[in-house]
């Protein structure tokens, strides 16, 4: 008896973040980021071209975009320095911004099998990170860091604290199919913007905009 009313509770449990789930997601196309003031951000950054991708689209967003909080893998050396010179050229007075740091969820030839632990570990570290920054929006681009850090953010909305936006932009390099991070984040994401009509003919629910970097 004890057994069936814990299977029940588990279950009923699981019911109400799925239910929560697609709530979330589904009012996401309701919120216009911007239209309201100041809208802080959650930028995750990655080695290689994913930072600069980033940046590139940080460049063409307005002023109301602010503060930004820079989110980075540990083991990520490179992407500090090409923030703090993005952040110094923009000039403004009222610019704002954050470095934080967490474990990669998953490294270059790294196995799937230690990738669910590592992602796991990474996820520990961002839901204090997340839950205590309360971003208006969580911007990515296709580094794995991201995974664990928008699973924060759609957490906040699921518990009801607040709506967090998920505006994914898949890599210019992605032509004919999603990147393994796009395919996961393909289902939950408000805005899903693709670089390649050919992937917006794939995927419905993507924005083409043509190339943005």
């Amino acid at each position: 008896m004890l057994l069936l009313g814990f299977t029940s509770a588990v279950l009923l449990l699981c019911l109400f973040f799925i239910i929560r789930l697609y709530i979330v997601v589904k009012t996401g196309a309701n919120c216009k980021p911007g239209s309201k003031g100041r809208v802080t951000v959650l930028v995750v950054a990655g080695s290689g071209g994913h930072t600069t991708e980033v940046l590139h689209l940080l460049q063409c967003m307005s002023a109301a975009y602010t503060p930004r909080h820079y989110v980075l893998a540990d083991t990520d050396r490179m992407s500090e320095e090409k923030i703090c010179t993005f952040e110094s050229l923009k000039q403004q007075s009222d610019s704002q911004f954050t470095i934080c740091r967490i474990p990669r969820s998953r490294e270059v030839h790294q196995s799937w099998s230690s990738s669910v632990v590592s992602t796991l570990d990474a996820l520990r570290y961002s839901l204090p990170l997340v839950f205590r920054l309360r971003p208006d929006m969580v911007l990515c681009n296709g580094p794995g860091t991201c995974i664990p850090l928008c699973v924060a953010g759609l957490l906040l909305g699921i518990l009801g604290i607040k709506k967090v936006l998920i505006v994914y932009a898949e890599s210019i390099c992605r032509v004919q199919t999603l990147s393994l991070t796009g395919k996961i984040l393909y289902p939950v994401s408000d805005y899903f913007f693709v670089q390649w009509s050919s992937l917006r003919d794939k995927y419905p629910k993507s924005i083409f905009l043509g190339r943005m970097v």
